[in-house]
């Protein structure tokens, strides 16, 4: 009789296990549900880039950054890795990046915004998500005149 399947098979479950066991970094953090609101000259901001810029800088455990887009009315809510999952528990600053449609993207290389507030060294908007709480980031006025 010809093991070799079987060898196979025990190989690959091994495979399997080691790799749950060593875990994916960008998942090893617990993320928590962040919303909000931006309007623009005091109007809804719609396709609008929400970036949450961690405050300690690149985080190894959680290398990819919560960003969202708003909708027609301006609301929006933080993805991580999967769609309104939330951020990791932590300091942010956001950053706010207004670009043109383009298909089925978003061109953020034209700001309407001119990018007052793409830089996270000089913005104002703080959000500290706590462990095991919703973050509401409330609405958020932001404007294209100086």
């Amino acid at each position: 009789m010809n093991n070799r399947p079987l060898q196979l098979m025990l190989v690959g479950i091994v495979a399997l296990t080691l790799c749950s066991c060593s875990g994916k970094p960008e998942f090893s953090k617990a993320r928590y549900p962040v919303k909000g609101e931006v309007f623009v000259d005091g109007e809804p901001a719609a396709l609008l880039s929400v970036t949450l810029n961690d405050v300690k800088g690149f985080d190894e455990q959680a290398p990819a950054i919560p960003q969202a887009v708003t909708k027609q009315d301006g609301t929006f809510a933080i993805s991580t890795f999967e769609a309104d999952d939330g951020a990791p528990a932590g300091e942010y600053k956001a950053t706010f990046v207004w670009g043109s449609p383009q298909g089925l993207s978003i061109d953020t290389s034209v700001d309407k915004l001119k990018g007052k507030y793409s830089d996270p060294e000089k913005s104002e908007y703080k959000v500290t998500v706590v462990e095991g709480e919703p973050t509401d980031m409330g609405r958020i006025e932001l404007t294209t005149k100086k």
